[in-house]
């Protein structure tokens, strides 16, 4: 699989700014498509769905609300590759590229150790996993309708090999759970061509202690996962950071959070840094859904 897309046109669809939203996988279908409608009338250029075991399949997820909406662009953040083969993952995709011309990026990722386990894999390799799988994608039959234009691709990378592989086999990378200075060091490797959509987490809320008290709750439950630890000690956190939920320092370099307006630096920075598209991820008490803060953050970052 190599990138064929009109990079330029897939960054002016899309816009500076996105979102992405994991509680819209286990919620009712009617709550979901208002949702989505909503993000779209807000002005966000996308909204991108997690994969886990025991929730709403992403692809099936995507086209629900891909029909009820009419411009939103919807991403997979990120479809894992252990949970479908390659064939099924090219069919997928096709299907609802050719179905919504422009509107569906497909997110790759090979996941982490627990949730592949859930699945009843074997977690190992997920470099040569991942080569070995674009691979595939790229030999597979498909003999339905194509879409009139390719669906970008792009790799959930945090470490450098990773990085490489999005830059030479897909559209580029959507890293996840990351602070700015990753951004940068992501498009010095990506180079200036491939896209770079990191996700960000947001929380508009100015008291330090509660905003910190629900970032923790957010950095927590990823710092159980090797590979954003590891990824977080790449770029110069340290133990003391990534234990017990994760560090002042630690939690402020994740989730942007105080004012409207800091929230929009935050953004900023990212772009400043090479990001093309930047997916905010409003933080809520046990992992909820607020399109309150959405709402707030959209007059001052998309229009």
């Amino acid at each position: 699989m190599t990138s064929r897309i009109d990079t330029a046109a897939v960054k002016q669809r899309l816009g500076q700014v996105g979102t992405w939203i994991a509680a819209l996988n286990g919620l009712p279908a009617g709550q979901v498509r208002e949702a989505a409608a909503e993000i779209e009338e807000l002005g966000y250029g996308s909204l991108w769905l997690a994969d886990t075991p025991a929730t709403k399949e992403p692809f099936s997820n995507a086209a629900i609300l891909l029909a009820a909406t009419n411009r939103l662009s919807l991403g997979t953040g990120i479809a894992n590759v252990w949970g479908r083969d390659a064939a099924a993952m090219n069919s997928g995709a096709k299907t609802l590229g050719e179905a919504f011309p422009g509107r569906f990026l497909l997110g790759l990722g090979v996941s982490h150790q627990p949730p592949v386990a859930a699945r009843g894999h074997t977690y190992e390799r997920p470099l040569a996993k991942m080569r070995g799988y674009l691979d595939e994608m790229a030999a597979a039959a498909y003999a339905a309708a194509e879409p009139p234009e390719p669906v970008p691709c792009v790799l959930a990378a945090l470490r450098p090999k990773m990085l490489e592989l999005s830059r030479d086999r897909t559209d580029g990378a959507h890293p996840y759970f990351v602070p700015t200075t990753h951004t940068a060091r992501a498009r010095e490797i990506l180079g200036e061509g491939p896209l770079l959509i990191p996700e960000q987490a947001v929380l508009v809320e100015t008291d330090p202690g509660r905003a910190r008290e629900v970032g923790r709750e957010h950095t927590a439950f990823y710092l159980r996962l090797p590979n954003y630890v590891n990824s977080l000690r790449a770029l110069g956190f340290t133990e003391e950071d990534v234990a017990n939920g994760g560090s002042d320092r630690l939690v402020d370099a994740v989730v942007a959070w105080g004012s409207v307006d800091a929230v929009r630096d935050r953004v900023k920075e990212h772009l400043d840094a090479g990001a093309d598209h930047v997916l905010l991820q409003p933080l809520a008490p046990d992992r909820g859904l607020d399109l309150g803060q959405l709402r707030d953050l959209a007059p001052a970052l998309v229009g």
